[in-house]
């Protein structure tokens, strides 16, 4: 009876070992691919000052022209902006003519670099790619960013959406990061450099009620990122997808609660500046440090869960957008 005893014990305890090996397993790889943003984003703020042989400028690293979409508002002007900062030429694609001037104006004020505009509205798809291939004919295009999107006005349900709104969504959202970098990637093969960065978003974490399409978009951004790194890696193409959390930008004016900022709603140059940093540096990043945080927590919390917590958010988000509304209605 004894034997049966130790032995029941011994299993038990081989069980429980087990146990506990399987969970260090698990934890360990979700600490590694949680937390790794936030090692990254350190570190390259870190580079400069203890590996200065790696401080390589983006010019040398990948060529002196970058195209940036969506360049006009937010993320996109910000980043052009900073690039222009490291003595990048500029490329500006946006739809609006007036605010592509004006942001070239600003980069050549500011810094001692060239620019060029292109009017192109990535919603109306197909039509218009031949036409910004022709002008970017002869550009040496060294660093890609595939920054613009369009959320929705407010969240809403899919059904109250118009065909016409939903089609330009998809253009913007998957078409041109498609597109733009189908277009540009074979110069930069045969360069054997090249840096293309995606923008995509933390609506890729879970599906998005009342955002459906834009968080699906999200996901095929993120797919379309890590799947493009394995087939450019060999020819010496960095291919960065970046997930940002909420910033404070004109996408998000539906929301005062958003617009208002805080720690975890950084304002655009904030983030910008530090997701710009991690360029060259990390094939994957949320480009600021709370957001790594928020990200990792966040895949702490089972699908479901996160699925239903965004839901709630954004019929606060539209309350909030509607609530805005009402001063108007009753002029």
């Amino acid at each position: 009876m004894w034997d049966q005893i130790i032995e029941f014990v011994f299993s038990v305890q081989l069980i429980a070992l087990i146990l506990i090996l399987i969970g260090l397993y698990a934890l360990l790889w979700w600490s590694i691919d949680n937390f790794k943003s936030i090692v990254q984003i350190i570190r390259s703020f870190l580079v400069p000052y203890f590996q200065p042989q790696e401080d390589v400028p983006l010019s040398e690293k990948f060529g002196n022209w970058a195209v940036v979409t969506g360049s006009t508002d937010g993320i996109g002007r910000e980043y052009a902006k900073q690039l222009a900062k490291r003595g990048i030429n500029i490329v500006l694609i946006s739809r609006t003519k007036s605010k592509l001037i004006e942001v070239a104006n600003e980069i050549e004020s500011l810094y001692p670099v060239k620019t060029k505009y292109i009017v192109a509205d990535f919603s109306h798809g197909k039509e218009i790619y031949d036409e910004i291939e022709k002008q970017l004919s002869g550009i040496p295009v060294g660093i890609l960013v595939n920054n613009v999107g369009r959320m929705y006005d407010y969240p809403d349900e899919l059904g109250k959406l118009t065909p016409d709104f939903l089609w330009s969504m998809l253009n913007i959202n998957m078409g041109a990061v498609t597109m733009m970098t189908r277009m540009l990637v074979n110069d930069m093969k045969q360069r054997g450099k090249g840096a293309i960065v995606n923008i995509s978003s933390g609506s890729e974490l879970q599906p998005l009620p009342y955002a459906a399409v834009y968080g699906a978009s999200k996901i095929y951004v993120k797919n379309f990122t890590l799947a493009i790194q394995h087939e450019f890696a060999p020819y010496g193409i960095s291919v960065q997808s970046i997930t940002p959390l909420y910033v404070r930008t004109k996408m998000n004016n539906y929301s005062t609660t958003v617009m208002k900022g805080n720690v975890f709603c950084p304002d655009v140059e904030t983030y910008t500046r530090s997701a710009v940093a991690t360029l060259g540096r990390t094939n994957e990043t949320t480009g600021y440090w709370i957001h790594g945080l928020q990200y990792a927590t966040c895949k702490l919390v089972p699908t479901w869960v996160r699925t239903i917590i965004g839901a709630k958010l954004n019929e606060k988000f539209r309350d909030e957008y509607f609530a805005q509304q009402k001063p108007q209605d009753c002029k």
